[in-house]
């Protein structure tokens, strides 16, 4: 999966907001293509509820990994204001796809939005307790990843999802992960763009 991940242009210092906003749309593409590969994988993965909650255990995942980074390459306010606007961002993704498909929650229930924000509260002191080195988050973290992922699976799959997960998906998700926020992180001028060449 080709993924755009550095500023058209590099001149003007980017904001922590802004990085998380460009990063909120590549999170989203590398969680869904956990989830087409692992529909691939034939490991059943409905159009609907299920789907949903799929995504947001892969996009809870993605942003800790992203969080961890920013501590390593950013200043403790630049992380705070980096990893809240990336939860709002993804939030406001994971709401607009849920509020289409699956509808917009009747009045008095919480929306999509506010539900994946308290996921994300409640997930973290979780991963907090793992560990992430310059190599990525450390086999704990992966492995917790999975077992979250496994309550989702149908019976049949679930033997299955663990070992998927940690050998193949999240070591692919964050590779991408960590490629992508370098770019952005980058204040190297992209090379010129090659000459167009027309024929007759």
């Amino acid at each position: 999966m080709r993924i755009k991940s550095q500023w058209f242009n590099t001149d003007a210092p980017k904001t922590p907001q802004q990085t998380a906003g460009a990063l909120a749309f590549i999170v989203w593409r590398v969680a869904h293509n956990a989830l087409t590969q692992m529909r691939s994988a034939r490991f059943d993965i409905d159009i609907g509820a299920q789907y949903f909650a799929f995504m947001r255990e892969w996009v809870v995942f993605l942003i800790q990994v992203a969080d961890r980074m920013a501590h390593e390459r950013m200043g403790a306010d630049e992380r705070v204001a980096f990893t809240t606007a990336l939860v709002r961002r993804v939030a406001d993704h994971l709401a607009e796809n849920e509020d289409r498909l699956l509808g917009v929650p009747p009045p008095g229930e919480e929306s999509h939005q506010s539900r994946f924000i308290d996921l994300f509260n409640t997930l973290s002191s979780h991963y907090a307790d793992f560990g992430h080195g310059a190599d990525g988050p450390d086999f704990a973290f992966m492995r917790y990843l999975g077992h979250r992922l496994e309550a989702l699976m149908p019976k049949k799959d679930q033997n299955w999802v663990v070992d998927q997960v940690m050998a193949i998906e999240a070591p692919e998700a964050v590779q991408m992960l960590q490629r992508s926020l370098q770019g952005l992180l980058s204040n190297a001028k992209r090379a010129p763009r090659r000459a167009g060449v027309s024929g007759d």
